[in-house]
């Protein structure tokens, strides 16, 4: 987890009038942030994307990044994945370039188009419901999936429980992929932590991809920030049915949500959420029991 943290050197300001807040000269203290960095995705020898991420699991990212895109829809189309050889000025090697080989056949998209993603903006160039729609591979309209509300409402908690990198820096998303059984019961199958949110969904699907996986049908993304245009649109080409938010979602992604199937949940705060598209998948708690006055005399 080295390269997952850095350490760095604080000063540390209290105001809370204590007498440690009236010590002088400031207190000098270590903190742990989280570690962000840029990854090259290259098609063989030609570049085609750069992300700012949390180093680790940077093969599940770049697979999930690539179904994202549309570009791959399963496990036999992508051949390997690989790290470029870099070092930075020390001469440590960076891990920094990962290339993709695909199987012989595969369409792939113009590589001169050099994109280029924040840890923030997420993958820019999808841009319209129709772009979108067109590169669908799986059709979760069909899904039967359907879960308790109360199982939903829980897994923002479930979700914090399982983040050990939030835990050391305060400092990263999550995205957890959960499996609804026979009895609503959530299973945890995978989470991923980065600094974007789009990355720590991407290396989810990543990784459901090389487990052979897709589509992830009966399944719920759960993720830590809000539900945007772009996180809809990873759901929806992963072939999940359930995406929940802890915070709000975009007009634009209730409206991705309404046209691909999946159902989306916003404000999942345990005790309440909102559900903006697809609530037919959420099942009400049973009825509680009529209270009857008692009987006197």
């Amino acid at each position: 987890m080295a390269r997952m943290t850095q350490r760095r050197k604080v000063h540390r300001y209290l105001l809370d009038g204590s007498e440690a807040a009236m010590e002088y000269p400031v207190r000098l203290r270590e903190d742990v942030l989280a570690a962000e960095e840029p990854l090259e995705i290259r098609f063989g020898n030609l570049s085609f994307a750069v992300t700012m991420r949390t180093p680790g699991d940077d093969f599940d990212l770049v697979a999930g990044f690539l179904v994202s895109e549309g570009i791959i829809a399963s496990q036999a189309d992508l051949v390997s994945l690989r790290f470029c050889a870099g070092e930075d000025e020390t001469g440590r090697q960076t891990f920094n370039v990962v290339e993709a080989q695909f199987r012989p056949g595969l369409a792939l998209p113009d590589t001169g188009r050099h994109v280029y993603t924040s840890s923030s903006c997420g993958i820019c160039g999808s841009t319209s419901i129709e772009a979108v729609r067109k590169t669908l591979t799986y059709d979760v309209h069909g899904d039967q999936l359907r879960v308790p509300i109360d199982v939903i409402a829980r897994l923002p908690e479930q979700l914090r429980e399982a983040q050990a990198l939030f835990d050391k820096t305060g400092g990263v998303h999550a995205a957890g992929l959960f499996k609804i059984g026979d009895r609503g019961e959530a299973e945890l199958l995978c989470l991923r932590e980065d600094v974007g949110r789009h990355n720590a969904v991407d290396k989810v699907i990543g990784w459901a991809l090389r487990e052979g996986l897709l589509p992830l049908r009966g399944t719920v993304l759960q993720v830590s920030g809000r539900a945007s245009f772009e996180l809809v649109q990873k759901a929806a080409l992963a072939g999940i049915p359930v995406l929940a938010a802890v915070s709000a979602p975009s007009s634009l992604a209730a409206d991705l949500a309404a046209d691909t199937g999946v159902t989306l949940v916003g404000f999942s705060r345990g005790k309440s959420l909102n559900a903006y598209v697809g609530q037919e998948r959420l099942v009400p708690p049973p009825a509680a029991p009529a209270l009857t006055s008692p009987k006197i005399g």
